[in-house]
């Protein structure tokens, strides 16, 4: 992936988002060894403004990895649902992707992306 952001990386379809996320889930590669720890993530601007600008009160974060291997976050917004008492995941479907609803990412793990001159960077 390029270090520079741009949007193009940002929208993926829900079923993307399906894989990814079970990518992370069965990786064993953190545990082994064979995959280094990330510590943060760099998020896009652009990413944070496409969740909220729905109508949602939260917003939920599940880990994934993507297509380059590299550990990412995906982002959908949340709404409260009084009946189930809990916050449910709402989905947008901007016609764009194929299977229509649109989760986003464009998160960067940290390391490599981070800034070294950081004090949180270790």
């Amino acid at each position: 992936m390029s270090e520079e952001l741009n949007s193009e990386s940002i929208k993926i379809s829900l079923s993307e988002g399906i894989t990814w996320a079970d990518n992370y889930r069965k990786d064993r590669g953190i545990e082994e060894g064979k995959r280094k720890k990330v510590d943060g993530f760099l998020i896009p601007l652009e990413t944070l403004k496409l969740v909220l600008d729905q109508d949602i009160q939260a917003v939920r974060a599940y880990n994934g990895i993507n297509n380059y291997g590299e550990q990412t976050l995906i982002f959908v917004g949340a709404k409260w649902d009084p009946e189930k008492k809990i916050y449910v995941d709402v989905f947008r479907n901007d016609g764009l992707l194929t299977g229509g609803d649109v989760v986003y990412d464009g998160a960067r793990p940290v390391p490599p992306y981070g800034d070294p001159d950081s004090p949180l960077n270790p």
